[in-house]
């Protein structure tokens, strides 16, 4: 692989150095060492370290050294239709294992550990359990799978190719056997009560309404493993609720947390990557020449208080920054690259550092944005919108483009007149409120009031 393995994984020789220059936060007492395996957080289809984020700072703050863990970052996080079908932008679970087996070394290497723990959502399952069972189990002390298909999303004659198909070769050989984990490593899942939109006897989740997928809600858990139910969390909320936060690290540390509540520190430093999205689909592939402007804004109003906290340009790494930051300031990211819509990203304020604090610029305009003059989004990256579980206001409405039941919708969009470009518009999940500024479409332009829990 011609690219550097830093693009794909930001882990901890970069946290190393955060930490060298932050002095840790009066009530996170450090674990002693080898007390914790180091951990290595997975992410899922489609997505990125970032999505970690949160996890990260909740194992801080219960005294696990930020340079004992990492977060890998997938160059192709998208899977293949067939997974024996080259795919552009796409990554084959043999792609997935080699990378995750390249980042497992790193770990251990920097962090001195005979063994590590691998935590992973949705698809990281899949490459953990395969880097298990086919790549070195012995290096993995636990393996904590959340929301992972472990028996599909479907389990169908057709598409046997597909790494989701529950009779297809690459699940019927993880799942072969009286076990169905790997002996030497400690297994836990996590899973929804019903929630999870790939745990459904329905395929309508999948875009078959009214076909069987022949899975259940019970085809996350495994025979062998420790199986747990989070209750009436989503998919992506089996990994990042604080609920899924707390049976991690029991399992893993053998004791409760001290805490759940992330606890700030008093100066905060953030970086990431900036990646892109070709032809719609998302990839960590690093966008150089791209622009980060960072500017504290007004928690009530969205307007910019002072010129740019920050500005960098990336390079051929995608890196920005570092930026420092106060704990107690909401922040609007502004990103503008080559040939994507300027994307004005508006987040709560950041309680603690983080050097994944990764940028994706704004999906393209589309045809039902036409004649709009500001479209604005809010989006949950660690979990999805479900109604009536969830409090959820856009602009002092519930949306009218998130499904009410089974949680499946990630993104609401809203469209404005020209004459309500500059007003403000809040964004309300449960106990986060966000407020944005509309921005004129007309100069491709979009505002994003990305929620961080």
């Amino acid at each position: 692989m011609a690219l550097s393995r830093r693009r794909f994984f930001q882990g901890a020789g970069a946290l190393t150095l955060l930490a060298g220059r932050l002095a840790a936060p009066a009530l996170a007492q450090s674990a002693p060492a080898g007390d914790i395996p180091p951990i290595l957080f997975v992410h899922g289809n489609g997505d990125h370290a970032a999505l970690w984020m949160t996890t990260l700072w909740r194992m801080e703050c219960n005294g696990v050294p930020r340079e004992r863990m990492a977060a890998i970052n997938f160059i192709d996080p998208l899977a293949r239709a067939d997974d024996q079908v080259e795919q552009a932008g796409r990554s084959s679970t043999e792609d997935q294992r080699r990378a995750l087996a390249e980042a497992v070394k790193e770990l251990k290497q920097t962090s001195g550990a005979a063994r590590i723990a691998l935590v992973g959502n949705s698809r990281g399952g899949n490459a953990i359990r395969n880097t298990i069972k086919n790549g070195g189990g012995g290096d993995i002390s636990h393996a904590v799978l959340c929301g992972t298909p472990n028996h599909g999303v479907y389990a169908s004659d057709d598409g046997l190719g597909n790494e989701f198909n529950g009779r297809g070769p690459f699940l019927r050989g993880l799942n072969d056997g009286d076990s169905e984990v790997t002996a030497g490593t400690a297994f836990l899942t996590l899973r929804s009560d019903g929630l999870d939109k790939y745990a459904q006897a329905d395929g309508r989740f999948i875009g078959k309404p009214g076909t069987p997928t022949n899975v259940t809600t019970e085809g996350p858990a495994l025979k062998g493993a420790t199986n747990l139910v989070l209750g009436a969390v989503d998919h992506r909320e089996t990994a990042y609720h604080p609920r899924a936060f707390r049976e991690i690290y029991k399992f893993i540390a053998g004791r409760e947390p001290s805490r759940i509540e992330i606890v700030p520190e008093t100066a905060v430093r953030l970086s990431g990557l900036v990646t892109g999205t070709p032809g719609g689909a998302p990839t960590n592939r690093p966008v150089p020449g791209a622009t980060v402007d960072i500017y504290r804004v007004s928690a009530e109003t969205g307007e910019r208080i002072g010129g740019p906290l920050h500005s960098s340009q990336t390079g051929a790494d995608g890196r920005w920054g570092p930026a420092q930051v106060d704990p107690s300031w909401p922040l609007e990211f502004v990103l503008t690259s080559s040939g994507a819509v300027t994307t004005h990203i508006y987040r709560s304020p950041f309680p603690r550092s983080s050097e994944i604090v990764h940028l994706r610029a704004a999906r393209p305009m589309q045809p039902a944005d036409a004649g709009a003059g500001a479209v604005v989004l809010m989006s949950r990256p660690r979990g999805y919108f479900g109604l009536p579980r969830d409090i959820v206001l856009f602009d002092g409405k519930e949306p009218s483009d998130v499904k009410s039941g089974v949680p499946t919708d990630a993104v609401t969009t809203l469209r404005l007149a020209a004459t309500e470009v500059g007003r403000p518009v809040a964004a309300i999940f449960n106990a986060e409120r966000i407020v944005m500024r509309a921005w004129p479409a007309s100069e491709n332009r979009i505002a994003v009031a990305e929620l961080t829990y």
